[in-house]
């Protein structure tokens, strides 16, 4: 499914921000990714997301080398990939309910098959009352819980998180960690970048720890009980 080989990124002329990376996912994997605050984590999910390139090294998605795709290869790459921002980029002009059914769209879904999936899925979230509410009306949780929505609802062969339960209280964020689960169940690579070491602990998956631009994979047993803001 992925797979990372030597792989060194940097924004411009500056110094590495990501060193000899390598790792592979098998599909249907469910790993965390976790690690200090500047030690590269949105820069790995921007690799998978395919919204970077690596400056070194070799990315293969889905048996595909990243760096041999042309541009008109990417769209449909990407839409074998769910994403959940931080930003949540959502569209303003849109209410929950088209937001969320834009994949399927895309995809060339029928909108009755359309509406009811989106609709069965805005419920499962807690925003069945918000289906016609547009992202400005909508608290930051409401807003992320759309995001989420929108990242799972064409199933995705791979779903990318960066912190998706930041925003919302414990009760939804381990319900929604309950939906990446059950989407992993039927087939789909899960990524959920978090620096919530007690739902690390508590779901027990592979933990790919990133520090300093180095990657490490291990127990979620042997994971430092706290990070600090250096990185140290």
């Amino acid at each position: 499914m992925v797979r990372f080989e030597n792989v060194g990124m940097r924004y411009g002329m500056g110094p590495e921000v990501l060193r000899d990376i390598s790792f592979h996912l098998s599909p249907g994997s469910f790993h965390f990714l976790t690690g200090p605050t500047g030690a590269g984590k949105s820069s790995l999910l921007k690799l998978l997301a395919l919204s970077h390139r690596p400056s070194r090294g070799l990315v293969t998605l889905f048996n595909k080398e990243v760096s041999t795709l042309v541009r008109d290869d990417l769209p449909a790459m990407r839409r074998k990939i769910g994403v959940v921002y931080q930003e949540f980029r959502l569209l303003d002009h849109l209410s929950a309910m088209d937001n969320v059914a834009l994949p399927l769209k895309i995809a060339g879904a029928k909108d009755a098959r359309i509406y009811q999936h989106v609709a069965e899925l805005l419920e499962w979230v807690g925003l069945g009352n918000q289906i016609d509410a547009k992202p400005p009306t909508l608290s930051g949780g409401e807003k992320q819980r759309v995001a989420i929505a929108r990242a799972v609802i064409n199933r995705p062969q791979l779903l990318i998180a960066d912190e998706p339960t930041g925003s919302m209280d414990a009760e939804m964020g381990l319900r929604l960690m309950h939906l990446f689960q059950e989407l992993n169940k039927i087939g789909t690579t899960v990524v959920v970048a978090t620096h919530d070491l007690d739902m690390i602990q508590r779901f027990g998956n592979p933990v790919m720890f990133l520090k300093d631009g180095l990657l490490t994979t291990r127990g979620p047993e042997k994971l430092p009980r706290h990070f600090s803001e250096n990185g140290a």
